[in-house]
């Protein structure tokens, strides 16, 4: 039988984007404090920068990203040695602005009452710096205690291992193809993909079920639980 759901956290749990544009905001409006040179920097640059790191990053912690993206934007300025200072700007305004989705809490406490929830991410969202805190039996985090990012298979061994269980009785919930339904799918895992936009899904995909708002959530995963209880007594 199913007895965990784990999600994803940005953008799933986290309406992060509004957060990091806070955070560049901050970033960009003590540049133009610092020195007139920032007047020609614009928040789309600073976005861009992001772009222009992540590719050959990708494989580092977010928080390193983050900073590459920022001295690159620094540099636009002339302000390469404000790169401590801009990060942790950079972070706490990030954090401050960081909420769930107004359908996260409630769905919550719906699926807690029949199955054990985990929150499980490549980014830097901490479940308690979020609104989250309390929320989840277990959390896992890439780059912490060895663990690589999705869709690293050692990422979902982990988030096994957290939940006590064995793969099969794992949905892992998320917003991305790549490492919410189809690295978990590959591990073992059930994966439900969570579509607020309403993208298409490649044809090569086939998600264990597919959810517009987490308010659908409860039923769906109650939905997998009785057919996996049903396939038991039939094996």
């Amino acid at each position: 039988m199913l007895t965990t759901v784990v999600f994803d956290a940005d953008e799933t749990l986290l309406d992060l984007r509004p957060a990091v544009t806070g955070g560049l905001v901050a970033v960009l409006e003590e540049m133009r404090r610092l020195t007139p040179a920032a007047a020609e920097v614009s928040l789309a640059d600073l976005e861009s920068d992001w772009d222009a790191v992540f590719g050959v990053h990708a494989a580092a912690p977010v928080r390193e990203i983050r900073r590459a993206a920022l001295a690159r934007s620094l540099a636009r300025a002339g302000l390469e040695a404000y790169l401590d200072d801009a990060a942790e700007l950079f972070f706490a305004r990030r954090f401050a602005l960081t909420r769930p989705f107004p359908d996260v809490p409630p769905a919550l406490a719906v699926l807690r009452q029949r199955w054990t929830l985990g929150f499980a991410t490549n980014g830097n969202s901490r479940a308690e710096r979020c609104g989250l805190a309390g929320e989840f039996a277990f959390e896992v985090y890439a780059h912490e205690d060895g663990v690589p990012k999705k869709p690293a298979p050692e990422f979902y061994s982990a988030v096994v291992a957290a939940a006590g269980a064995l793969p099969g009785q794992v949905v892992h919930v998320g917003d991305s193809i790549a490492h919410d339904v189809v690295g978990p799918q590959d591990a073992g895992l059930r994966g439900v993909w969570l579509n607020r936009t309403g993208r298409c899904c490649p044809p090569t995909v086939r998600p264990d079920a597919e959810v517009s708002t987490l308010t659908d959530l409860p039923a769906v995963i109650a939905a997998l639980t009785d057919e996996a209880d049903l396939s038991g007594v039939i094996g």
